[in-house]
């Protein structure tokens, strides 16, 4: 769902990201006041494990592929203050570093995936818990029901952008993005539920909201093996996701707007698709590039988490 440089116009990508800065803003703020030490190694891991996820297409429908979007995974684990600097700072490495969704776009996707799928996500994700209580089947239920809402409201939210922009009519945006990303969202739900359920078994801890506040243990250890998972995902699987079309790909193909797309992207990333430019070998390109940015977005977020630590709480 990462919009490109040419999909979306001047206008929307303004307001788009006027609001995305005041609602990062307001998390970070948040986060100030409220983050224990202790969560910073796992804030890390949880970008690092979201950024390899993301690079893990798997195949949909017709020609369709989609991909983890983490956003419930991040908010269920972290709160959804938290959640929005992780999903943030991964946007933010895929485009200038990747070229995965466009500079001038980077507004409107931090608008879909850091702010609408995990504070939505985390919002239904309450509620869920709230009517049907906070035992493990209730828990996971409510972790699937959640994921699947985030993957759509993102999508309406794209939509919205697209049909403001003049790319392609209200009308025809939204079922044709709802009903492919309804679709992905199962996929989401599978995912996000099969984690949650591990971490359930082996820390459940993690999904305690009073461990929030918990400053007596720390992460470290857990973040390294994580870590190490996680680069493991982007190495020796990424390179043989699915390479379907993703949604919003399938969708302005069938749509008549995918000419709008930039020839070039605004900003020259240095690894333009998770390869390094002019490589023979693809999947040995993927594999090093997406491990290296594994790291980087591990790096990234560990680093933005531990500066938002005041000193006298480290």
């Amino acid at each position: 769902m990462h919009i490109p440089d040419g999909f979306i116009d001047g206008k929307t990508a303004v307001v788009a990201a006027a609001v995305s800065v005041v609602g990062l803003s307001t998390a970070l703020a948040r986060l100030r006041a409220t983050l224990p030490p202790r969560r910073v190694p796992l804030i890390g891991l949880t970008a690092a494990f979201i950024f390899a996820a993301q690079m893990l297409n798997f195949p949909v429908a017709g020609g369709t592929s989609g991909h983890l979007v983490g956003a419930v995974l991040a908010a269920v684990l972290l709160g959804p203050g938290a959640a929005v600097l992780v999903m943030s700072s991964v946007l933010i490495l895929q485009c200038f570093m990747f070229a995965d969704g466009g500079v001038t776009a980077l507004g409107a996707n931090m608008f879909n995936m850091a702010l609408i799928a995990p504070v939505a996500g985390y919002g239904v994700y309450a509620l869920v818990l709230h009517i049907a209580g906070q035992n493990l089947r209730a828990r996971l239920f409510a972790v699937a029901f959640a994921s699947w809402c985030s993957t759509v409201a993102a999508s309406i939210g794209c939509a919205g952008q697209l049909a403001l922009s003049g790319a392609v009519e209200w009308h025809v945006a939204l079922p044709t993005m709802v009903n492919i990303h309804m679709l992905i969202g199962i996929g989401e739900a599978f995912i996000t539920t099969l984690v949650i359920a591990a971490i359930a078994r082996v820390r459940p801890e993690l999904l305690s909201e009073s461990s929030r506040q918990d400053f007596k243990a720390g992460f470290g250890e857990m973040a390294v093996y994580g870590l190490l998972v996680s680069i493991g995902l982007a190495a020796f699987v990424a390179p043989f996701a699915c390479k379907w079309p993703d949604g919003l790909e399938k969708a302005a193909a069938v749509l008549g707007f995918g000419g709008k797309a930039a020839e070039q992207p605004v900003f020259p990333s240095p690894f333009p698709d998770y390869h390094f430019p002019g490589f023979g070998n693809e999947r040995l390109s993927m594999a090093v590039i997406g491990a290296a940015g594994t790291l980087t977005a591990f790096i990234l977020a560990y680093a933005l988490a531990r500066f938002l630590t005041p000193e006298e709480r480290r």
